[in-house]
Protein backbone atom coordinates (compact mmCIF):
# COMPACT_ATOMS: atom_id res chain seq x y z
CA UNK A 1 0.00 0.00 0.00
CA UNK A 2 1.25 3.14 -0.81
CA UNK A 3 2.50 5.54 2.23
CA UNK A 4 -0.13 8.11 2.04
CA UNK A 5 -3.00 6.05 1.70
CA UNK A 6 -2.53 4.83 5.44
CA UNK A 7 -0.80 6.05 8.80
CA UNK A 8 1.56 4.44 10.67
CA UNK A 9 -0.38 2.43 13.83
CA UNK A 10 1.84 4.42 16.24
CA UNK A 11 1.25 7.56 14.60
CA UNK A 12 -2.46 6.90 13.69
CA UNK A 13 -4.58 10.31 14.74
CA UNK A 14 -6.92 9.98 16.99
CA UNK A 15 -6.68 6.34 17.42
CA UNK A 16 -7.09 6.76 21.36
CA UNK A 17 -10.89 8.19 20.60
CA UNK A 18 -12.61 5.10 20.66
CA UNK A 19 -16.19 6.83 19.41
CA UNK A 20 -14.87 7.89 16.12
CA UNK A 21 -14.06 5.78 12.72
CA UNK A 22 -11.74 6.60 10.62
CA UNK A 23 -12.42 5.89 6.46
CA UNK A 24 -9.74 4.49 5.14
CA UNK A 25 -10.67 5.51 1.69
CA UNK A 26 -10.54 8.89 2.08
CA UNK A 27 -7.23 8.92 3.84
CA UNK A 28 -4.64 10.64 1.22
CA UNK A 29 -1.90 12.91 0.49
CA UNK A 30 -0.21 14.81 -2.09
CA UNK A 31 3.10 12.40 -2.64
CA UNK A 32 2.55 8.66 -2.29
CA UNK A 33 6.18 8.49 -0.85
CA UNK A 34 4.87 10.91 1.89
CA UNK A 35 2.46 10.49 4.94
CA UNK A 36 -0.89 11.15 4.80
CA UNK A 37 -1.93 14.65 4.82
CA UNK A 38 -5.62 14.54 5.63
CA UNK A 39 -8.14 12.25 6.61
CA UNK A 40 -11.54 11.94 7.56
CA UNK A 41 -13.77 10.43 10.50
CA UNK A 42 -17.20 9.51 11.48
CA UNK A 43 -18.30 9.76 15.36
CA UNK A 44 -20.35 7.13 16.74
CA UNK A 45 -21.51 7.89 20.28
CA UNK A 46 -24.74 8.52 19.59
CA UNK A 47 -27.19 7.72 16.76
CA UNK A 48 -25.80 6.70 13.13
CA UNK A 49 -27.29 9.69 10.81
CA UNK A 50 -29.05 7.56 8.64
CA UNK A 51 -30.38 4.19 10.65
CA UNK A 52 -30.99 6.18 13.93
CA UNK A 53 -29.48 3.30 15.73
CA UNK A 54 -27.38 4.02 18.44
CA UNK A 55 -23.71 2.75 18.16
CA UNK A 56 -23.06 3.32 21.67
CA UNK A 57 -24.13 0.89 23.75
CA UNK A 58 -23.06 2.54 27.02
CA UNK A 59 -24.38 5.77 26.33
CA UNK A 60 -27.71 7.19 28.35
CA UNK A 61 -29.59 9.80 26.90
CA UNK A 62 -30.18 12.73 29.77
CA UNK A 63 -33.02 15.04 29.29
CA UNK A 64 -32.63 19.29 29.22
CA UNK A 65 -33.48 21.32 32.07
CA UNK A 66 -36.73 23.11 32.18
CA UNK A 67 -36.85 26.71 31.90
CA UNK A 68 -39.10 26.46 35.14
CA UNK A 69 -36.59 26.48 37.90
CA UNK A 70 -39.35 24.97 40.40
CA UNK A 71 -40.61 22.07 37.47
CA UNK A 72 -39.75 18.69 38.26
CA UNK A 73 -40.22 17.64 34.66
CA UNK A 74 -39.13 18.31 31.58
CA UNK A 75 -41.98 19.71 28.83
CA UNK A 76 -42.21 18.96 24.90
CA UNK A 77 -41.41 22.79 25.14
CA UNK A 78 -38.02 22.20 26.62
CA UNK A 79 -37.22 19.79 24.10
CA UNK A 80 -38.49 21.25 21.16
CA UNK A 81 -36.02 24.40 22.28
CA UNK A 82 -33.25 22.30 22.93
CA UNK A 83 -33.60 20.89 19.20
CA UNK A 84 -33.94 24.43 17.91
CA UNK A 85 -30.75 25.76 16.60
CA UNK A 86 -29.94 29.67 17.50
CA UNK A 87 -29.26 32.02 15.14
CA UNK A 88 -24.96 30.98 15.46
CA UNK A 89 -25.91 27.58 14.64
CA UNK A 90 -27.36 25.69 11.26
CA UNK A 91 -28.90 21.95 10.83
CA UNK A 92 -27.29 19.57 9.65
CA UNK A 93 -27.79 15.83 8.32
CA UNK A 94 -24.26 14.32 8.47
CA UNK A 95 -21.29 15.46 9.91
CA UNK A 96 -17.15 14.65 10.13
CA UNK A 97 -14.61 15.23 11.56
CA UNK A 98 -11.68 16.47 8.61
CA UNK A 99 -8.06 15.99 10.38
CA UNK A 100 -5.66 17.98 8.32
CA UNK A 101 -1.57 17.65 9.56
CA UNK A 102 -1.36 21.39 9.07
CA UNK A 103 -4.64 22.01 11.20
CA UNK A 104 -2.94 19.22 13.76
CA UNK A 105 0.00 21.41 14.17
CA UNK A 106 -1.96 24.72 14.68
CA UNK A 107 -4.31 23.07 17.21
CA UNK A 108 -7.35 23.02 14.39
CA UNK A 109 -10.22 21.33 14.38
CA UNK A 110 -12.28 20.99 11.21
CA UNK A 111 -15.65 19.94 10.62
CA UNK A 112 -17.61 19.17 7.64
CA UNK A 113 -21.31 19.41 7.72
CA UNK A 114 -24.10 18.14 4.93
CA UNK A 115 -26.41 20.81 5.20
CA UNK A 116 -30.25 19.33 6.41
CA UNK A 117 -32.61 19.93 2.91
CA UNK A 118 -35.46 19.84 5.62
CA UNK A 119 -36.54 19.18 9.42
CA UNK A 120 -36.83 15.32 9.23
CA UNK A 121 -33.44 14.72 7.68
CA UNK A 122 -32.06 17.04 10.56
CA UNK A 123 -30.15 14.74 12.79
CA UNK A 124 -27.25 17.43 13.75
CA UNK A 125 -26.94 21.07 14.92
CA UNK A 126 -23.72 23.02 14.11
CA UNK A 127 -22.17 26.07 14.02
CA UNK A 128 -22.23 27.97 10.92
CA UNK A 129 -19.65 27.80 8.35
CA UNK A 130 -16.98 30.13 9.16
CA UNK A 131 -16.24 31.00 5.54
CA UNK A 132 -18.85 33.84 5.69
CA UNK A 133 -18.18 37.51 5.81
CA UNK A 134 -19.50 37.40 8.87
CA UNK A 135 -17.52 34.95 10.54
CA UNK A 136 -14.36 36.44 8.52
CA UNK A 137 -14.98 39.72 10.32
CA UNK A 138 -15.65 38.05 13.74
CA UNK A 139 -11.95 36.43 13.34
CA UNK A 140 -10.38 39.98 12.14
CA UNK A 141 -11.48 41.08 15.23
CA UNK A 142 -9.84 38.33 17.19
CA UNK A 143 -6.44 39.12 15.95
CA UNK A 144 -7.19 42.42 17.51
CA UNK A 145 -8.41 41.48 21.02
CA UNK A 146 -7.01 38.09 21.22
CA UNK A 147 -3.42 37.83 22.44
CA UNK A 148 -2.54 33.91 23.39
CA UNK A 149 1.06 34.30 23.83
CA UNK A 150 1.48 31.05 25.14
CA UNK A 151 0.45 29.44 21.83
CA UNK A 152 3.56 28.54 19.60
CA UNK A 153 1.16 28.71 16.89
CA UNK A 154 0.33 32.68 17.50
CA UNK A 155 3.78 33.32 18.20
CA UNK A 156 5.00 31.84 15.08
CA UNK A 157 2.45 33.90 12.78
CA UNK A 158 3.45 37.35 15.04
CA UNK A 159 6.43 37.15 14.62
CA UNK A 160 6.21 36.34 10.81
CA UNK A 161 3.87 39.20 10.50
CA UNK A 162 6.71 41.72 12.33
CA UNK A 163 9.45 40.83 10.15
CA UNK A 164 7.27 41.12 7.09
CA UNK A 165 6.36 45.02 8.39
CA UNK A 166 9.91 45.05 9.03
CA UNK A 167 11.07 43.91 5.37
CA UNK A 168 8.43 46.34 3.99
CA UNK A 169 9.94 49.51 5.14
CA UNK A 170 13.39 47.47 4.30
CA UNK A 171 11.98 47.35 0.65
CA UNK A 172 10.62 51.17 0.89
CA UNK A 173 14.42 52.27 1.96
CA UNK A 174 15.94 50.74 -0.63
CA UNK A 175 13.37 51.12 -3.78
CA UNK A 176 11.80 54.53 -2.99
CA UNK A 177 14.95 56.30 -3.81
CA UNK A 178 14.90 54.72 -7.44
CA UNK A 179 11.04 56.39 -7.96
CA UNK A 180 11.27 59.25 -6.46
CA UNK A 181 14.65 60.35 -6.27
CA UNK A 182 13.79 63.69 -4.18
CA UNK A 183 12.56 61.46 -1.14
CA UNK A 184 16.04 59.93 -0.40
CA UNK A 185 17.32 61.02 2.43
CA UNK A 186 21.62 60.65 3.62
CA UNK A 187 22.76 57.01 3.78
CA UNK A 188 19.15 56.38 3.84
CA UNK A 189 19.72 52.91 1.54
CA UNK A 190 22.88 51.66 3.38
CA UNK A 191 21.73 52.65 6.89
CA UNK A 192 18.08 52.63 6.63
CA UNK A 193 18.08 49.35 4.38
CA UNK A 194 21.13 47.45 6.48
CA UNK A 195 19.76 48.19 9.63
CA UNK A 196 16.17 46.87 8.92
CA UNK A 197 17.50 43.81 6.38
CA UNK A 198 19.93 43.34 9.79
CA UNK A 199 16.56 42.87 12.21
CA UNK A 200 13.77 41.70 9.71
CA UNK A 201 16.50 38.45 8.60
CA UNK A 202 16.75 38.39 12.60
CA UNK A 203 12.95 38.20 13.37
CA UNK A 204 12.54 35.59 10.39
CA UNK A 205 15.43 33.50 12.19
CA UNK A 206 13.55 33.52 15.35
CA UNK A 207 10.26 32.69 13.47
CA UNK A 208 11.63 29.84 11.96
CA UNK A 209 13.26 28.18 15.31
CA UNK A 210 9.67 28.24 16.67
CA UNK A 211 8.11 27.08 13.44
CA UNK A 212 10.43 23.85 13.89
CA UNK A 213 10.03 23.75 17.61
CA UNK A 214 5.85 23.62 16.29
CA UNK A 215 6.53 21.16 13.61
CA UNK A 216 8.87 18.72 16.26
CA UNK A 217 5.87 18.87 19.06
CA UNK A 218 2.67 18.37 16.99
CA UNK A 219 -0.07 16.55 18.93
CA UNK A 220 0.58 12.27 17.86
CA UNK A 221 -2.82 11.66 19.03
CA UNK A 222 -4.57 14.05 17.28
CA UNK A 223 -7.75 15.91 18.93
CA UNK A 224 -11.23 15.71 17.92
CA UNK A 225 -12.03 18.75 19.99
CA UNK A 226 -15.83 18.86 20.08
CA UNK A 227 -18.24 18.51 22.47
CA UNK A 228 -21.76 16.33 21.50
CA UNK A 229 -24.80 16.89 23.56
CA UNK A 230 -28.15 15.30 22.90
CA UNK A 231 -30.93 16.20 24.67
CA UNK A 232 -33.65 12.64 24.18
CA UNK A 233 -32.80 9.11 22.67
CA UNK A 234 -33.62 9.98 18.97
CA UNK A 235 -33.28 13.72 19.43
CA UNK A 236 -30.76 16.15 17.45
CA UNK A 237 -27.21 16.02 18.35
CA UNK A 238 -25.44 19.63 19.14
CA UNK A 239 -21.30 19.73 18.33
CA UNK A 240 -19.96 22.55 20.22
CA UNK A 241 -16.51 23.74 19.89
CA UNK A 242 -14.81 22.46 23.35
CA UNK A 243 -11.43 24.43 23.78
CA UNK A 244 -11.01 23.07 27.62
CA UNK A 245 -11.26 19.62 26.66
CA UNK A 246 -9.02 20.06 23.66
CA UNK A 247 -5.82 17.76 24.22
CA UNK A 248 -3.40 20.32 21.57
CA UNK A 249 -1.05 21.94 24.14
CA UNK A 250 -2.15 25.39 22.30
CA UNK A 251 -5.06 25.47 24.96
CA UNK A 252 -2.62 25.29 27.52
CA UNK A 253 -1.49 28.75 29.37
CA UNK A 254 1.04 26.86 31.63
CA UNK A 255 3.11 25.89 28.85
CA UNK A 256 5.18 26.99 25.11
CA UNK A 257 4.41 23.75 23.93
CA UNK A 258 4.04 19.95 24.89
CA UNK A 259 0.80 19.19 27.09
CA UNK A 260 -2.69 20.28 26.70
CA UNK A 261 -5.38 20.95 29.09
CA UNK A 262 -8.10 18.10 29.21
CA UNK A 263 -8.44 16.47 32.30
CA UNK A 264 -7.91 12.70 33.27
CA UNK A 265 -11.02 11.38 33.72
CA UNK A 266 -13.90 9.05 32.13
CA UNK A 267 -13.60 8.95 28.34
CA UNK A 268 -16.61 7.74 27.76
CA UNK A 269 -19.31 10.54 29.40
CA UNK A 270 -19.43 13.87 30.68
CA UNK A 271 -21.11 16.81 32.09
CA UNK A 272 -21.62 19.90 30.07
CA UNK A 273 -22.10 21.90 32.86
CA UNK A 274 -23.15 22.30 36.86
CA UNK A 275 -26.61 23.05 35.34
CA UNK A 276 -26.81 21.25 32.01
CA UNK A 277 -27.50 17.57 32.14
CA UNK A 278 -26.82 16.92 28.32
CA UNK A 279 -24.10 15.05 27.68
CA UNK A 280 -20.62 15.57 26.02
CA UNK A 281 -18.55 13.05 24.59
CA UNK A 282 -14.62 14.31 24.17
CA UNK A 283 -11.59 12.75 23.35
CA UNK A 284 -9.71 12.75 26.81
CA UNK A 285 -8.47 9.19 26.15
CA UNK A 286 -5.91 11.17 24.48
CA UNK A 287 -4.58 12.21 27.51
CA UNK A 288 -3.98 8.36 28.57
CA UNK A 289 -2.00 8.14 25.12
CA UNK A 290 0.01 11.11 25.88
CA UNK A 291 1.47 9.76 29.27
CA UNK A 292 5.16 8.53 28.98
CA UNK A 293 5.68 10.85 26.40
CA UNK A 294 8.23 13.96 26.62
CA UNK A 295 6.17 16.68 27.01
CA UNK A 296 7.94 18.44 24.45
CA UNK A 297 11.52 18.92 22.16
CA UNK A 298 13.46 20.54 21.08
CA UNK A 299 14.99 17.97 18.40
CA UNK A 300 13.45 14.71 17.26
CA UNK A 301 15.08 11.32 18.21
CA UNK A 302 16.90 9.81 15.21
CA UNK A 303 13.99 7.07 14.74
CA UNK A 304 11.43 9.62 14.89
CA UNK A 305 13.36 11.67 12.48
CA UNK A 306 14.15 8.65 10.27
CA UNK A 307 10.71 6.78 10.38
CA UNK A 308 8.50 10.24 10.73
CA UNK A 309 9.21 13.45 10.32
CA UNK A 310 11.60 13.29 7.29
CA UNK A 311 8.40 11.61 5.83
CA UNK A 312 6.57 14.80 6.47
CA UNK A 313 5.79 17.04 4.17
CA UNK A 314 4.97 19.58 6.78
CA UNK A 315 7.84 18.90 8.50
CA UNK A 316 9.94 19.17 5.50
CA UNK A 317 8.26 22.46 4.89
CA UNK A 318 9.13 23.93 7.92
CA UNK A 319 13.12 22.39 7.67
CA UNK A 320 14.05 24.40 4.45
CA UNK A 321 12.03 27.34 5.76
CA UNK A 322 14.50 27.01 8.84
CA UNK A 323 17.48 26.33 6.31
CA UNK A 324 16.75 29.45 3.94
CA UNK A 325 16.11 31.65 6.95
CA UNK A 326 19.36 30.56 8.53
CA UNK A 327 21.41 31.14 4.90
CA UNK A 328 19.50 34.28 4.71
CA UNK A 329 20.57 36.08 8.18
CA UNK A 330 24.13 35.96 6.48
CA UNK A 331 22.68 38.71 3.98
CA UNK A 332 20.98 40.58 6.79
CA UNK A 333 24.20 40.94 8.77
CA UNK A 334 26.52 41.49 6.37
CA UNK A 335 23.92 44.32 5.18
CA UNK A 336 25.14 46.33 7.81
CA UNK A 337 26.78 49.42 7.92
CA UNK A 338 30.17 49.14 8.44
CA UNK A 339 30.29 45.78 6.43
CA UNK A 340 28.53 46.37 3.55
CA UNK A 341 30.55 49.11 2.47
CA UNK A 342 33.85 48.01 3.32
CA UNK A 343 33.66 44.98 1.38
CA UNK A 344 35.19 44.72 -2.66
CA UNK A 345 32.12 43.58 -5.73
CA UNK A 346 33.88 40.20 -5.94
CA UNK A 347 32.93 39.87 -1.66
CA UNK A 348 29.87 41.11 -1.54
CA UNK A 349 28.86 38.89 -4.55
CA UNK A 350 30.07 36.00 -2.38
CA UNK A 351 28.39 36.61 1.20
CA UNK A 352 25.87 39.31 0.74
CA UNK A 353 24.77 38.75 -2.42
CA UNK A 354 24.11 34.90 -3.06
CA UNK A 355 23.14 34.27 0.75
CA UNK A 356 20.06 36.14 -0.68
CA UNK A 357 20.01 33.54 -3.21
CA UNK A 358 20.19 30.37 -1.72
CA UNK A 359 18.21 31.40 1.16
CA UNK A 360 15.62 32.47 -1.69
CA UNK A 361 15.40 29.14 -2.66
CA UNK A 362 15.52 27.98 0.78
CA UNK A 363 12.14 29.67 0.90
CA UNK A 364 10.42 29.41 -2.56
CA UNK A 365 10.88 25.06 -1.14
CA UNK A 366 9.35 26.07 1.86
CA UNK A 367 6.25 27.64 0.23
CA UNK A 368 5.49 25.26 -1.99
CA UNK A 369 5.76 22.31 0.02
CA UNK A 370 3.44 24.43 2.44
CA UNK A 371 0.66 24.66 -0.48
CA UNK A 372 1.47 20.97 -1.25
CA UNK A 373 0.82 19.88 2.09
CA UNK A 374 -2.73 20.57 2.24
CA UNK A 375 -4.00 19.55 -1.53
CA UNK A 376 -5.28 15.96 -2.09
CA UNK A 377 -3.19 15.67 -5.43
CA UNK A 378 -0.31 17.35 -6.41
CA UNK A 379 -1.38 18.87 -9.51
CA UNK A 380 -4.82 20.19 -7.91
CA UNK A 381 -4.80 23.84 -5.83
CA UNK A 382 -6.66 23.93 -2.26
CA UNK A 383 -8.03 26.90 -2.61
CA UNK A 384 -11.22 26.60 0.25
CA UNK A 385 -7.84 26.08 2.76
CA UNK A 386 -6.47 28.59 4.26
CA UNK A 387 -3.19 27.00 4.32
CA UNK A 388 -2.78 26.89 0.96
CA UNK A 389 -3.08 30.87 0.83
CA UNK A 390 -0.26 30.97 3.34
CA UNK A 391 1.96 28.84 1.23
CA UNK A 392 1.10 30.99 -1.88
CA UNK A 393 1.59 34.42 -0.57
CA UNK A 394 4.86 33.11 1.02
CA UNK A 395 6.00 31.98 -2.26
CA UNK A 396 5.75 34.73 -4.18
CA UNK A 397 7.30 36.55 -1.11
CA UNK A 398 10.25 33.52 -1.73
CA UNK A 399 10.57 34.69 -5.16
CA UNK A 400 10.32 38.45 -5.04
CA UNK A 401 13.38 37.68 -2.61
CA UNK A 402 15.64 35.12 -4.53
CA UNK A 403 14.83 37.96 -7.81
CA UNK A 404 16.36 40.75 -5.38
CA UNK A 405 19.25 38.47 -4.79
CA UNK A 406 20.25 37.61 -8.24
CA UNK A 407 19.62 41.09 -10.29
CA UNK A 408 21.75 42.72 -7.28
CA UNK A 409 24.97 42.19 -8.58
CA UNK A 410 24.47 43.62 -11.92
CA UNK A 411 25.72 47.00 -10.23
CA UNK A 412 26.04 49.10 -13.89
CA UNK A 413 22.58 48.24 -15.16
CA UNK A 414 20.33 50.90 -13.79
CA UNK A 415 17.03 48.82 -14.75
CA UNK A 416 18.59 45.45 -12.78
CA UNK A 417 18.70 47.51 -9.78
CA UNK A 418 15.33 49.01 -10.18
CA UNK A 419 13.91 45.75 -10.28
CA UNK A 420 16.52 44.26 -7.93
CA UNK A 421 14.71 46.92 -5.24
CA UNK A 422 11.10 46.31 -6.56
CA UNK A 423 11.34 42.71 -6.13
CA UNK A 424 12.28 43.32 -2.58
CA UNK A 425 9.13 45.75 -1.90
CA UNK A 426 6.53 43.16 -3.04
CA UNK A 427 8.27 40.11 -1.88
CA UNK A 428 8.25 42.11 0.91
CA UNK A 429 4.29 43.18 0.94
CA UNK A 430 3.68 39.23 0.08
CA UNK A 431 5.47 37.76 2.76
CA UNK A 432 3.08 40.66 5.17
CA UNK A 433 -0.13 38.92 3.95
CA UNK A 434 0.51 35.64 4.09
CA UNK A 435 1.73 36.30 7.35
CA UNK A 436 -1.90 38.08 8.19
CA UNK A 437 -3.70 35.23 6.91
CA UNK A 438 -1.40 33.03 9.09
CA UNK A 439 -2.44 34.82 12.37
CA UNK A 440 -6.36 34.50 11.04
CA UNK A 441 -6.11 30.98 10.82
CA UNK A 442 -4.40 30.40 14.15
CA UNK A 443 -7.52 31.65 16.09
CA UNK A 444 -10.16 30.20 13.79
CA UNK A 445 -9.34 26.87 15.85
CA UNK A 446 -12.81 25.38 14.66
CA UNK A 447 -13.42 25.72 11.00
CA UNK A 448 -17.16 24.37 9.60
CA UNK A 449 -16.99 23.67 6.14
CA UNK A 450 -19.68 22.41 3.68
CA UNK A 451 -19.30 19.27 2.28
CA UNK A 452 -18.76 18.82 -1.69
CA UNK A 453 -17.73 22.84 -1.34
CA UNK A 454 -14.58 24.54 -2.23
CA UNK A 455 -12.09 21.17 -2.39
Amino acid sequence: MRRNRGFVPSHEPLRANPHLNIRKELTTGPFSFLNPTRAHYTHSSFSHPLTGQSLNPDATIATPPSNNPDATTTTSDDVEKFNTPTSDEQLASDVEFKWRSRDNRKGRHALVVTPAKDDDSAKYITPKYTHTLRATARGIWAMCTQFPYWDVSWLVATVFTLGSVIWCINGSFVWLPDVAPSSEFPTEILQGGGITAFIGATVFEIGSVLLMVEAVNENRTGCFGWALEQALEGGRIRLLPSKNECSHHHTNKKNFVGKGTVKKGDTALSSASSEASANVHTDKAAHEDMKGRRTWQWFPSTHELMTHHLRDIGFLACLAQMFGASVFWISGFTALPGINNVMSQGLLDGIYWTPQVVGGMGFVVSGTLFMLETQKRWFRPALSVLGWHIGFWNLIGAIGFTLSGALGPDYLNSGAQYEAGLATFWGSWAFLIGSLIQWYECLDTHPVEEKGKGE
